[in-house]
């Protein structure tokens, strides 16, 4: 089934980038570790969205493998699995056969769509592969025919950690037991399937824009398709809304090559101006001197170097009788540069700092009672608070050396007697940045609380945003390489929405995200407020916007449904932010950085 998006078709609200941003809702979607699906990226691709993965190779290589040839050395051969929740293994790849090698470094890469926002075990198996089955395929090769040299396992984010990359493991028999007997070392190196990195930063703006309302001037935005093969466009950008403006000048927007393919490759801007309703009117799209249809990055660069204009045109269903508008388009900004990646940042060292805080306000009943949404099940069932902190913090911990914790409480009457909105959950006095060890402190600490925090109220959240925002600034003085993410578990309404929003649009100019996570049946409207998916930025009571979305929601009975878990839906916006604030900041990865310095 073909997707085609006319001039009439476009629908959205009056967001930037091709939307909100669009969560999973099936959870095949996400279950299939293996690799990319297609149809899924397509369709983020088409609306101007990237996918919510990074596809990477790992290559393999081994050392010491033991020799169970006889006449010659082994015949080595790898294979790679995903491992699943159930503990099922589906094989990913396999690399090809090393004839007469103890040492191989195979050449046959194994491709895997790294998704940050869940953990991905993987499974290493070496076989030694049987001389009579030198000539099959080893796609057919059948596993138990073949001598089983050893075994390893790890998580993907333990590999692309690392600063080179690259993860050495020590190989095991199949049986899991780590006995005294050498079977050598498997190194797994990743890198991304990236054709290139560049991009380009275009600044837009149009004069003499055609007025198509009849009680205001039109609401102007642009969108950006590429021509394809096929002769068909496929959107890759679309611009903010600019309200009551027939001289608009937009935000720069970026676009990397993968969007744009080449300088080279035709593209189409259109122009439209906003409907609520979604039927957006064209009010004609660009043409160039060159194509009169059609425009090339190329050609932008060209029009901002001589300082020219694009005019417009209204396209018209007879061939040949398109209308020519006085309406321009200009180029105020065209500057190249590399665009890097998450993977990139994180691997030259950049962390990401997990801080968490916990409701403890009345509405969550006594935690002794069994529809308390604090009660802690002695068969060892997690409520939903343990489930968020355990699923989120056993992602974020890969990212994080120490692996120490700030852990909160807010709305609960403390150990002095006093409702207090922020407080250590391990009983500690002030402190607030020293943290607990792992993820199973912070479940400690939270249990702990339980015994000692009495259930008051009401909900605030301004507390616990200042203290991880001060915490936030503070590293900007002695290490820019940090980006903290606070998690927010709550079940009320809140009572300091304003508050709230002042201290998240102050905190939108730091290193910092917040995820919110709703337990229990609460109206959560003012969460979705907080969350700007819709496209609209907050704005504080003194009118101030904030610099970019820090805030993601989601209600766990959403998550319990089934279709989709917490984690993902939590964490897949979260590269995107952290990127946002570096890119917006001009901060490069590390080795980049170091590169520059040295030159």
């Amino acid at each position: 089934m073909g997707l085609c998006l006319s001039g009439s078709d476009v629908r959205g609200g009056k967001q930037a980038v091709g939307g909100a941003h669009l969560r999973p809702t099936s959870a095949a979607d996400h279950h299939n570790v293996s690799g990319q699906n297609d149809a899924v990226d397509f369709f983020f691709k088409s609306r101007g969205l990237h996918a919510l993965f990074t596809q990477i190779e790992l290559s393999l290589s081994a050392s010491k493998l033991r020799d169970l040839d006889i006449a010659s050395k082994s015949d080595p051969m790898a294979v790679v699995y995903a491992k699943k929740r159930d503990g099922r293994l589906d094989e990913i790849g396999r690399t090809e056969v090393i004839m007469n090698n103890l040492n191989p470094a195979w050449i046959g890469k194994i491709s895997i769509a790294f998704q940050f926002e869940i953990v991905q075990p993987l499974v290493f198996r070496v076989y030694d592969v049987d001389t009579k089955y030198h000539n099959i395929p080893v796609k057919m090769l059948k596993l138990e025919d073949q001598d089983f040299l050893g075994e390893a396992s790890c998580v993907l984010s333990e590999i692309v950690t690392k600063q080179n990359r690259t993860l050495t493991l020590k190989l095991h028999n199949n049986y899991g037991l780590r006995v005294s007997r050498n079977f050598g070392t498997l190194s797994v190196h990743a890198e991304e399937t990236v054709a290139s990195k560049s991009a380009v930063e275009i600044a837009f703006c149009c004069s003499h824009l055609q007025n198509v309302d009849l009680f205001s001037k039109s609401d102007p935005f642009l969108r950006i398709s590429r021509i394809v093969e096929s002769g068909n466009s496929v959107p890759i950008y679309k611009t903010e809304v600019i309200n009551n403006n027939l001289n608009p000048i937009w935000r720069p927007i970026t676009l990397s090559m993968q969007q744009f393919v080449s300088k080279e490759n035709p593209l189409i801007i259109e122009c439209f101006d906003f409907n609520t309703s979604g039927n957006h009117v064209l009010m004609g799209f660009s043409i160039s001197v060159i194509s009169k249809i059609q425009k090339s990055v190329g050609d932008l660069e060209k029009l901002h170097q001589e300082r020219t204009g694009a005019t417009f045109i209204l396209p018209s269903t007879q061939r040949g009788h398109d209308k020519v508008l006085k309406s321009q388009l200009f180029v105020e900004k065209f500057v190249e540069k590399e665009q890097y990646s998450f993977l990139d940042y994180i691997s030259s060292g950049f962390e990401l700092n997990f801080m968490v805080a916990v409701d403890f306000t009345a509405s969550n009943g006594n935690p002794r009672n069994p529809n308390s949404l604090h009660y802690i099940d002695p068969s060892g069932r997690l409520n939903s608070y343990q489930q968020a902190i355990t699923e989120i913090g056993e992602v974020i911990q890969f990212y994080d050396s120490d692996r120490r914790f700030p852990a909160w409480g807010f709305g609960g009457k403390t150990f002095d007697g006093t409702v207090s909105h922020c407080f250590n959950l391990n009983g500690r006095a002030g402190g607030f940045e020293v943290g607990v060890d792992g993820v199973e402190g912070i479940m400690a600490a939270y249990a702990s609380a339980l015994n000692n925090v009495a259930l008051a109220g009401p909900t605030l959240f301004g507390q616990v945003i200042n203290t991880a925002a001060r915490i936030a600034g503070q590293s900007l003085s002695y290490d820019r390489s940090k980006y903290f993410v606070l998690l927010i578990i709550t079940d009320g309404v809140l009572t300091d929405l304003q508050e709230t929003k002042d201290a998240l649009v102050r905190a939108s100019d730091l290193p910092l995200s917040i995820l919110i996570v709703g337990v229990g049946g609460a109206d959560f409207t003012q969460m979705e407020i907080l969350d700007a998916d819709n496209g609209r930025r907050l704005e504080s009571s003194t009118d101030r916007v904030a610099t970019r979305d820090i805030v993601q929601f989601v209600p766990m009975r959403e998550v319990h449904s089934g279709q989709i878990s917490v984690v993902q839906a939590l964490l897949e916006e979260l590269p995107g932010q952290f990127l946002t604030y570096m890119r917006c900041r001009d901060i490069k990865p590390l080795n980049v950085q170091m590169a520059q310095t040295c030159a």
